[in-house]
């Protein structure tokens, strides 16, 4: 630890005397400045031990030496040394008096110790306690590559709360907490997570210091758990986080020891990062076999990696930046480790949903401007692709088409189900749609854009206009003849009117639009068109 007034008074060759703020003692000296201006402060720092001689001060004089105490201790002056029998036999009483009512430690230093002596010991001791901490921290190093190598980030996350006495905690690019310890330390960890995704909006390397709650920590606010989190990663994008926690600041030692494990862990990201580029382009020809029909190949290819998402039902996902117009392009794996491309960001969420799960998952970049997603049906990544479209798709730029449960047999089914349900996703302007929205149902919805609305208002208008010149209801027996499949009595009915005046409005109906109702393409689209038309076409002028 660092040099105290009381380490400073115990030295023997010293020989100083307390003669005020003997309770103040075991204050830390940072340094040892010797002045006589009678007012140093501007040359202070703060936690200085300051020496004078009372050269150029009036010590005799007691308000004198309040103003001057009273300087002192503002500017953080941790200490005053006075050279006894050099200007004065004895510290001056007012002195003593100004320093006692101040709370200040007063020394007397006798005449035969010079100051140099005092500014070496505490050289010497700031020196040793410098050693000290680097020989701990290299000590720490050692221990966590150590513990990093054998074991893994648990086993280091582990060994750095030991060497700060608190807890440390690893989340992953989502802000998900991957290991933790203590193990009690998991809870505390997980409360943070939203300052964790704040810290990854900053460019990395970034920091903050909060309190275990998550709120922003005042440094004299004493609290009780003081938290620092760290990015990890390389590039300007985090990769993940370290926090660590403690009862008070950090010394010189634990931060060697916090330093080495962000070190650490960062090579281990950027190891898993290549690792999962191997795996992704391992991932893009076990997903051109399925898509081949080569399922067997494709097994065989995947081995464990793969192996268990191959033998359960599997869902088949196609996602697509909502700028995008490109059409598909073949599988390749082009992924830039830096982008913040919005289909970067929902691969991240999705396998670090599978991560938390410990679910197989199989993302492949598809021509830069696509993404394909192999998922277990009904697991942790189909829920958090839900959960993404609803919170962050549509602000994101992205849209997601999601097939019905499939195997490995029916790939290439699953894919044509997912590109149906993109393309219904991106014409209703929706995040997400999934294939079983598309079988079941009317087929009315999917018709619902504004192509298909102009062509209903267009067929209808000429007779939307008639009846709004009150010459008849030729829209509404039409829809009734139509409903009725052309049964002359029934329709009649349903209007309350004759048979004759059904057919005769009929007739004028193919007067006025010139086409046959004996024509079923054209009984197809005038019923489509009703069904589609909302509300009557207002007339032009």
């Amino acid at each position: 630890m660092p040099p105290t007034l009381a380490s400073l008074v115990q030295h023997s060759a010293l020989n100083l005397t307390v003669r005020a703020g003997e309770d103040r003692l075991q204050t830390p000296v940072r340094w040892v400045h010797a002045s006589e201006l009678a007012d140093p402060v501007p040359y202070m720092e703060g936690g200085e031990l300051l020496l004078i001689t009372a050269t150029t001060l009036d010590a005799d004089d007691p308000e004198a030496m309040r103003r001057y105490i009273r300087r002192l201790v503002g500017a953080g002056v941790v200490g005053l040394g006075f050279a006894i029998g050099v200007n004065y036999e004895d510290v001056p009483e007012a002195l003593v008096e100004a320093a006692r009512e101040a709370g200040l430690p007063l020394l007397g230093v006798p005449r035969r110790t010079p100051f140099l002596a005092i500014s070496k010991a505490v050289s010497a001791a700031l020196a040793a306690d410098q050693y000290r901490a680097v020989t701990a921290g290299f000590e720490a190093q050692r221990e966590l590559t150590s513990a990093a190598l054998a074991e893994g980030p648990a086993a280091l996350l582990a060994r750095l709360a030991a060497h700060v006495d608190g807890w440390a905690a690893l989340y992953d690019a989502s802000g998900a907490v991957v290991a933790a310890a203590p193990e009690w330390a998991a809870r505390r960890a997980a409360r943070l997570t939203g300052e964790v995704e704040r810290l990854r909006e900053r460019p990395a390397p970034a920091s903050a210091v909060v309190g275990a709650s998550g709120d922003a920590l005042d440094e004299a606010s004493g609290a009780e758990d003081r938290v620092e989190l760290q990015s990890l990663g390389t590039g300007r994008r985090m990769r993940g986080a370290l926090a660590v926690g403690t009862g008070a600041a950090l010394g010189t030692a634990e931060r060697y020891a916090v330093h080495s494990a962000i070190a650490l862990l960062t090579l281990t990201t950027e190891r898993s990062r290549a690792l999962q580029a191997a795996e992704q382009r391992l991932g893009s020809a076990v997903l051109r076999m399925l898509l081949s029909g080569q399922p067997d190949h494709a097994r065989a290819v995947a081995g464990d990696l793969y192996g268990g998402l191959l033998d359960a039902p599997f869902r088949l996902l196609v996602a697509e930046s909502a700028e995008s117009v490109k059409p598909a392009q073949p599988v390749k794996p082009v992924r830039d480790p830096e982008s913040d491309h919005p289909l970067q960001l929902l691969a991240e969420a999705l396998e670090a949903a599978a991560s938390r799960a410990g679910e197989a998952v199989l993302a492949v970049p598809d021509g830069g401007e696509r993404l394909m997603v192999l998922a277990v049906d009904g697991g942790a990544v189909v829920r958090a692709c839900e959960g993404y479209a609803r919170r962050e798709a549509e602000e994101a730029g992205v849209v997601i088409g999601l097939s019905a449960p499939a195997g490995p047999i029916a790939a290439a089914g699953a894919y044509k189900q997912a590109e149906q349900a993109l393309s219904v996703a991106r014409r209703r302007g929706r995040a997400l749609v999934e294939h079983e929205e598309l079988a079941a149902g009317s087929i009315l919805p999917l018709l619902a854009d504004d192509a298909v609305r102009a062509f209903a208002d267009g067929v209808l208008r000429a007779l939307y206009e008639h009846d709004a010149k009150g010459r008849g209801d030729l829209v509404a027996s039409l829809r009734a003849w139509l409903s009725r499949h052309g049964q002359w009595d029934a329709a009649a009915a349903d209007l309350g009117v004759h048979r004759h005046t059904l057919r005769y409005r009929m007739r004028r109906v193919e007067e006025i639009l010139g086409r046959s109702l004996d024509d079923p393409d054209v009984r197809m689209e005038l019923w489509l068109a009703l069904k589609t038309t909302a509300s009557p076409v207002p007339p032009t002028e």
